[in-house]
């Protein structure tokens, strides 16, 4: 794994490593999962988007500030991240997760990825995990706003729907396929009981997304 940053503790980098799966195997051990260490650094990595964002685009509104953090800290992106430094290799996972792919799931790199932080902050203050992330922030918050993907199609579509109080929006899961590390979602959007567009996504947040977005196409917005 490539972390550019020495541990003082290493046992903290063994904790961010464990997966509820390995601990559950070698709870005779004492040993104990990411889960907390999780909670930390979903925090830590808020506070240090925040304040990059705040000082780099002055001028954006706070809704907009929303939107991009949002997108910068969601769980697509902390598995890039995860994967651009190899966190998957280095995980312990117990034999079921293992074999069925859990080194390669987002959910499970992301949650990983997010304890990692939160061990660099414990481990070296905040500075050094602000030095370890913020590479990463900065590089995507830079592709968000050049491919302006923080639009809310969904918000925008209810928005729309919700002019005519008749009319009740809503999503509907048509099908999944592929391996569990790799999965590819189809999801339908629906006003009242007619299918008005259909995407697919990585994520069912994806793929609902892409089925609004498609909706507002062909509504002419």
């Amino acid at each position: 794994m490539k972390l550019d940053y020495t541990f003082k503790n290493p046992e903290l980098l063994k904790n961010a490593l464990t997966h509820s799966s390995y601990a559950n195997e070698h709870r005779d051990k004492g040993v104990k999962n990411n889960e907390r260490l999780e909670f930390l650094g979903d925090s830590v990595l808020g506070l240090i988007c925040t304040k990059y964002i705040w000082n780099h685009y002055k001028n954006m509104p706070e809704g907009e500030l929303t939107k991009l953090r949002s997108a910068i800290v969601c769980e697509g992106s902390l598995y890039e991240f995860a994967l651009k430094i190899g966190l998957g290799d280095d995980l312990l996972l117990g034999k079921g997760e293992k074999s069925s792919g859990g080194g390669k799931r987002p959910s499970v790199l992301s949650d990983a990825c997010e304890a990692v932080i939160a061990a660099v902050y414990l481990d070296g203050g905040f500075d050094e995990a602000e030095r370890f992330i913020i590479g990463f922030i900065k590089e995507k918050a830079e592709e968000i706003i050049r491919s302006h993907s923080t639009v809310d199609y969904k918000t925008l579509l209810q928005e729309i729907v919700q002019k005519n109080h008749e009319e009740i929006l809503s999503y509907r899961l048509k099908g999944e396929s592929g391996p569990d590390h790799d999965k590819r979602f189809e999801v339908e959007v629906l006003i009242n009981s007619n299918v008005i567009a259909c995407g697919e996504g990585k994520s069912k947040k994806l793929a609902e997304q892409a089925a609004a977005k498609l909706a507002l196409e062909l509504m002419g917005q």
